[in-house]
Protein backbone atom coordinates (compact mmCIF):
# COMPACT_ATOMS: atom_id res chain seq x y z
CA UNK A 1 0.00 0.00 0.00
CA UNK A 2 1.30 3.43 -0.93
CA UNK A 3 2.15 6.00 1.68
CA UNK A 4 -0.07 9.09 1.67
CA UNK A 5 0.90 11.75 -0.85
CA UNK A 6 1.99 14.13 1.88
CA UNK A 7 4.28 11.55 3.49
CA UNK A 8 7.30 13.19 1.87
CA UNK A 9 6.31 16.70 2.72
CA UNK A 10 7.09 17.67 6.30
CA UNK A 11 10.13 19.09 7.91
CA UNK A 12 11.35 15.74 9.15
CA UNK A 13 11.24 14.16 5.70
CA UNK A 14 10.18 10.59 5.04
CA UNK A 15 10.59 7.96 7.73
CA UNK A 16 13.10 5.33 6.63
CA UNK A 17 13.15 2.22 8.81
CA UNK A 18 16.57 0.56 8.80
CA UNK A 19 18.05 -1.95 8.38
CA UNK A 20 16.27 -3.53 5.41
CA UNK A 21 16.47 -7.31 5.19
CA UNK A 22 16.16 -9.33 2.00
CA UNK A 23 16.57 -13.07 1.49
CA UNK A 24 20.37 -12.88 1.46
CA UNK A 25 21.24 -9.28 2.29
CA UNK A 26 21.15 -6.71 5.04
CA UNK A 27 20.96 -3.13 3.76
CA UNK A 28 22.07 -0.93 6.60
CA UNK A 29 23.82 2.32 7.50
CA UNK A 30 27.58 2.20 7.15
CA UNK A 31 29.82 1.56 10.17
CA UNK A 32 33.46 2.48 10.69
CA UNK A 33 34.19 -1.27 10.75
CA UNK A 34 33.18 -1.44 7.05
CA UNK A 35 36.44 0.20 6.00
CA UNK A 36 38.35 -2.95 4.97
CA UNK A 37 35.48 -4.28 2.85
CA UNK A 38 34.84 -0.88 1.26
CA UNK A 39 38.51 -0.29 0.49
CA UNK A 40 38.64 -3.59 -1.37
CA UNK A 41 35.92 -2.80 -3.89
CA UNK A 42 36.47 0.97 -4.09
CA UNK A 43 40.09 0.35 -4.98
CA UNK A 44 39.24 -1.96 -7.89
CA UNK A 45 39.49 -0.16 -11.28
CA UNK A 46 36.97 -2.56 -12.82
CA UNK A 47 34.37 -1.76 -10.15
CA UNK A 48 34.74 2.02 -10.38
CA UNK A 49 34.96 2.07 -14.17
CA UNK A 50 31.34 3.19 -14.62
CA UNK A 51 30.66 5.01 -11.35
CA UNK A 52 31.25 8.72 -10.69
CA UNK A 53 34.04 8.26 -8.14
CA UNK A 54 37.68 7.43 -8.85
CA UNK A 55 39.75 4.48 -7.65
CA UNK A 56 40.37 5.18 -3.96
CA UNK A 57 43.09 3.94 -1.67
CA UNK A 58 42.38 3.08 1.96
CA UNK A 59 42.91 6.65 3.22
CA UNK A 60 40.56 8.13 0.60
CA UNK A 61 37.99 5.41 1.29
CA UNK A 62 38.16 6.20 5.01
CA UNK A 63 37.55 9.87 4.24
CA UNK A 64 34.46 9.13 2.14
CA UNK A 65 33.24 6.65 4.76
CA UNK A 66 33.02 9.52 7.25
CA UNK A 67 30.48 11.17 4.94
CA UNK A 68 28.56 7.93 4.39
CA UNK A 69 28.14 7.52 8.14
CA UNK A 70 25.86 10.58 8.00
CA UNK A 71 23.82 9.54 4.93
CA UNK A 72 21.26 7.51 6.87
CA UNK A 73 18.08 9.51 6.41
CA UNK A 74 16.21 11.59 3.87
CA UNK A 75 15.35 15.04 5.18
CA UNK A 76 15.58 17.23 2.07
CA UNK A 77 15.33 17.06 -1.70
CA UNK A 78 18.66 16.20 -3.29
CA UNK A 79 19.78 14.03 -0.39
CA UNK A 80 21.06 10.46 -0.85
CA UNK A 81 20.40 7.55 1.49
CA UNK A 82 23.57 5.43 1.18
CA UNK A 83 23.46 1.92 2.61
CA UNK A 84 26.04 -0.83 2.94
CA UNK A 85 25.09 -4.09 1.21
CA UNK A 86 26.03 -6.85 3.64
CA UNK A 87 25.74 -10.58 2.94
CA UNK A 88 23.77 -11.87 5.91
CA UNK A 89 25.47 -15.28 6.02
CA UNK A 90 29.01 -13.87 6.21
CA UNK A 91 28.70 -10.30 7.51
CA UNK A 92 30.81 -9.11 4.55
CA UNK A 93 30.01 -5.74 2.97
CA UNK A 94 30.04 -6.34 -0.79
CA UNK A 95 28.89 -2.94 -2.03
CA UNK A 96 26.53 -0.04 -1.63
CA UNK A 97 22.99 0.79 -2.67
CA UNK A 98 21.59 4.31 -2.83
CA UNK A 99 18.23 6.05 -2.96
CA UNK A 100 17.99 9.77 -3.63
CA UNK A 101 15.02 11.93 -2.70
CA UNK A 102 15.23 13.81 -5.99
CA UNK A 103 12.09 15.99 -5.85
CA UNK A 104 8.46 15.84 -4.75
CA UNK A 105 7.58 12.12 -4.76
CA UNK A 106 10.52 11.32 -7.04
CA UNK A 107 13.61 9.28 -6.39
CA UNK A 108 16.72 7.92 -8.02
CA UNK A 109 18.31 4.55 -7.33
CA UNK A 110 21.94 3.50 -7.68
CA UNK A 111 24.21 0.60 -6.75
CA UNK A 112 27.80 -0.61 -6.90
CA UNK A 113 29.07 -4.07 -5.97
CA UNK A 114 32.50 -5.63 -5.65
CA UNK A 115 33.65 -7.64 -8.65
CA UNK A 116 33.67 -10.98 -6.79
CA UNK A 117 29.98 -10.54 -5.98
CA UNK A 118 28.68 -9.44 -9.37
CA UNK A 119 26.58 -11.76 -11.50
CA UNK A 120 25.01 -13.50 -8.49
CA UNK A 121 21.77 -11.53 -8.25
CA UNK A 122 22.88 -9.40 -5.30
CA UNK A 123 22.54 -6.09 -7.16
CA UNK A 124 19.02 -7.00 -8.30
CA UNK A 125 18.07 -8.01 -4.76
CA UNK A 126 19.40 -4.77 -3.26
CA UNK A 127 17.95 -2.52 -5.98
CA UNK A 128 14.54 -4.21 -5.71
CA UNK A 129 14.57 -3.52 -1.97
CA UNK A 130 15.28 0.16 -2.66
CA UNK A 131 12.46 0.35 -5.22
CA UNK A 132 10.16 -1.23 -2.63
CA UNK A 133 11.30 1.32 -0.05
CA UNK A 134 10.71 4.20 -2.45
CA UNK A 135 7.33 3.13 -3.78
CA UNK A 136 5.76 1.15 -0.93
CA UNK A 137 7.08 2.95 2.14
CA UNK A 138 8.00 6.47 1.02
CA UNK A 139 5.19 6.98 -1.49
CA UNK A 140 7.36 7.94 -4.46
CA UNK A 141 5.53 8.38 -7.76
CA UNK A 142 8.61 7.88 -9.98
CA UNK A 143 12.08 6.43 -9.50
CA UNK A 144 14.81 6.83 -12.08
CA UNK A 145 18.32 5.45 -12.62
CA UNK A 146 21.16 6.69 -14.82
CA UNK A 147 24.08 4.72 -16.19
CA UNK A 148 26.87 5.19 -18.69
CA UNK A 149 25.94 3.50 -21.99
CA UNK A 150 29.00 1.23 -21.90
CA UNK A 151 27.81 -0.19 -18.58
CA UNK A 152 25.84 -2.92 -20.33
CA UNK A 153 25.41 -5.07 -17.21
CA UNK A 154 23.73 -2.26 -15.25
CA UNK A 155 21.49 -1.31 -18.18
CA UNK A 156 20.40 -4.95 -18.51
CA UNK A 157 19.73 -5.15 -14.77
CA UNK A 158 17.62 -1.97 -14.76
CA UNK A 159 15.53 -3.35 -17.63
CA UNK A 160 15.15 -6.68 -15.79
CA UNK A 161 13.88 -4.77 -12.74
CA UNK A 162 11.06 -3.44 -14.93
CA UNK A 163 12.50 0.03 -15.48
CA UNK A 164 12.05 1.38 -18.99
CA UNK A 165 14.74 3.27 -20.86
CA UNK A 166 13.41 6.80 -21.31
CA UNK A 167 16.39 8.55 -22.84
CA UNK A 168 19.81 8.18 -24.43
CA UNK A 169 21.71 11.39 -23.80
CA UNK A 170 24.57 11.52 -26.28
CA UNK A 171 27.86 12.89 -24.91
CA UNK A 172 25.83 14.29 -22.02
CA UNK A 173 28.52 14.16 -19.34
CA UNK A 174 32.28 14.59 -19.16
CA UNK A 175 33.08 11.35 -17.38
CA UNK A 176 36.56 10.24 -16.34
CA UNK A 177 38.36 12.30 -18.94
CA UNK A 178 36.04 11.83 -21.92
CA UNK A 179 32.53 12.66 -23.05
CA UNK A 180 30.10 9.84 -22.28
CA UNK A 181 26.57 8.95 -23.29
CA UNK A 182 24.11 8.34 -20.45
CA UNK A 183 21.05 6.11 -20.44
CA UNK A 184 18.09 7.19 -18.30
CA UNK A 185 15.74 4.52 -16.94
CA UNK A 186 12.60 5.04 -14.87
CA UNK A 187 9.60 3.35 -13.34
CA UNK A 188 6.28 4.79 -12.15
CA UNK A 189 4.43 3.61 -9.07
CA UNK A 190 1.63 2.10 -11.21
CA UNK A 191 4.23 0.10 -13.15
CA UNK A 192 5.77 -1.09 -9.88
CA UNK A 193 2.37 -2.32 -8.68
CA UNK A 194 1.36 -3.96 -11.97
CA UNK A 195 1.61 -7.77 -12.10
CA UNK A 196 4.87 -8.97 -13.69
Amino acid sequence: MSAPEDSLAGEAGPDVRLPIETDRLLLRPHRTSDLDDLAQFRGDPEVVRYVPWPVRDRAATEETLQVKLTQTELVAHGQWLVLAVEVRSTGTVIGEVLLKWAADRQGEVGFALGRDHQGQGYAAEAATAMLRLGFDELGFHRISAVCIEENVASARLLARLGMRQEARLVDNVFFKGAWATQLVFAMLEDEWRAPR
